[in-house]
């Protein structure tokens, strides 16, 4: 069998090619300006290796929080060009307002101009080459999908809104019985007597398994599979492919094959990481609570003539092993909101005041909650908690639910900065996904990259 090797790079892969390009550009524009131009301010060289590392250092950070490696954004020429405006002009100024780290501001304004120019001239010169030469051609990966023909549509549509280059060339279905002809017309399925032949003419890069009917994938489909690992395709499942991908747990689609979420991370038992995360907790909700207090007469004038009524709202939560506790925040709805009972708060909810819509764009009435970390009933990163009576009526429903409960529940998560505002058992089942996530993959790492995200939702008024 033939081979055709197309150039593909994952998804992490690629963050790292714009991350390094990112910097790479930056550094040969500023060292290009220094040797042709009167440019005196930052010389990229041996001797200024630490003025050298904080730009780059600057530039991954403000870059991050404002999304320049998310992939589809930095897909689109416009969306790219946005957040590399917005990248450069936040790192330089905070690069000229850190002289203890950087150079000494220069006495001749000009050259400020030329440093933030030249920066914006290498980011932008190397995304317009990404979009026009990267993006759209060489990270395509041809796939064949293994699965049942009930799940085709739903898999293809979860893969493809995450990565577009994953393209699903064609589908080997597991069904007992042949396909009618309906089943035809809407995707390129083939045989199994077929497979051979499909595989050498268009050069696959990878075979996903995704049925759950394994007594239906025979030995003869192993024995190609086999043979065709030997080959250099990728033979991956569908879970792991999608646990990569989308970074959430898969669990309406395991059903009740628990273990395979274990072992969640280590880092849940780690207590090390425990008191380090408690000692974050309480400096985050001492800075947090400060804050609060210093912009509170504001609040108290907005909330006197926006929302009329009490400025705080208690309500009953489900933390840390399924134990309630009272929840604080500012109030953003109207008084009586729930008379009529509980229901789930809803995009664009209709309840919510005029002042209270900006309080929770900006995540301002979230402040409170800072006291609850303080006082250990929450965490600063966690899935956030529940109310008792949704908790109940998502479990009797939904599988795991209640595992959300074995870490304290979060100011901020995974889930709140992947996933829009859930208001159905839909959403709830989406945010468990990635609450799970964060359960089984929990680390230093994904904790700042939450709180990035987070900082993000924060400064483009994202809140909802």
């Amino acid at each position: 069998m033939k081979s055709k090797k197309n150039i593909h790079f994952e998804i992490s892969e690629r963050k790292v090619l714009l991350r390094a390009f990112d910097l790479l550009f930056v550094y040969f524009t500023l060292h290009f300006v220094s040797n042709f131009l009167k440019f005196e301010y930052f010389q990229v060289s041996g001797q200024s290796f630490w003025w050298v590392f904080v730009l780059g250092f600057y530039l991954m950070l403000f870059g991050t929080v404002f999304q320049a490696y998310h992939l589809p954004i930095a897909s689109n020429q416009f969306q790219a060009t946005k957040s590399i405006i917005l990248t450069t002009s936040f790192t330089v100024l905070v690069y000229l307002l850190t002289p203890i780290l950087t150079p000494s501001l220069p006495n001749n304004r000009m050259q400020i101009v030329i440093f933030y120019f030249s920066i914006l001239f290498g980011l932008l010169l190397w995304r317009i080459f990404y979009v026009k030469f990267l993006a759209s051609q060489r990270f395509v990966k041809k796939v064949l999908l293994v699965c049942d023909t009930d799940q085709a549509e739903q898999l293809t549509k979860d893969i493809q809104k995450v990565d577009p280059h994953f393209h699903i060339v064609a589908y080997l279905h597991t069904d007992k019985y042949e396909l009618d002809l309906e089943d035809l017309k809407k995707y390129p399925w083939i045989s199994l007597s077929d497979l051979d032949q499909f595989v050498t003419k268009n050069y696959l890069s990878e075979i996903v398994i995704a049925s759950q009917k394994t007594e239906f994938i025979s030995a003869d489909l192993y024995h190609y599979l086999i043979k065709y690992l030997e080959k250099g395709i990728i033979i991956r499942e569908y879970t792991q492919l999608y646990e990569d991908m989308v970074q959430r747990i898969p669990v309406h689609y395991l059903n009740k094959d628990f273990y395979k979420y274990f072992p969640f991370s280590r880092s849940n038992q780690n207590q090390l990481y425990l008191l380090f995360i408690r000692f974050v907790d309480v400096l985050a909700s001492i800075l947090g609570l400060l804050l609060m207090l210093l912009i509170l007469p504001i609040i108290l004038i907005g909330n006197l003539l926006g929302n009329k009524g009490p400025l705080f709202y208690a309500q009953e939560r489900v933390g840390k092993n399924g134990q309630s506790f009272t929840i604080f925040k500012f109030r953003t709805m109207v008084k009586d909101a729930e008379k009529d009972g509980a229901v789930f708060a809803a995009k664009n909810d209709y309840r919510v005041t005029k002042f209270g819509k900006f309080l929770r764009k900006s995540r301002l009435d979230e402040l409170p909650q800072f006291w609850n970390i303080l006082i250990n009933d929450m965490s600063l990163i966690g899935p956030r908690p529940e109310r008792p009576i949704f908790v109940e009526q998502i479990a009797n429903t939904m599988p795991f639910y209640e595992t959300r409960h074995i870490i304290k529940p979060g100011l901020t998560g995974w889930a709140q900065v992947n996933y829009s505002y859930g208001d159905s058992l839909e959403d709830s089942l989406i945010k468990l996904q990635y609450d799970l996530f964060y359960i089984k993959h929990r680390n230093v790492f994904l904790d700042i990259n939450i709180l990035i995200k987070t900082l993000s939702t924060v400064l483009f008024y994202k809140g909802q």
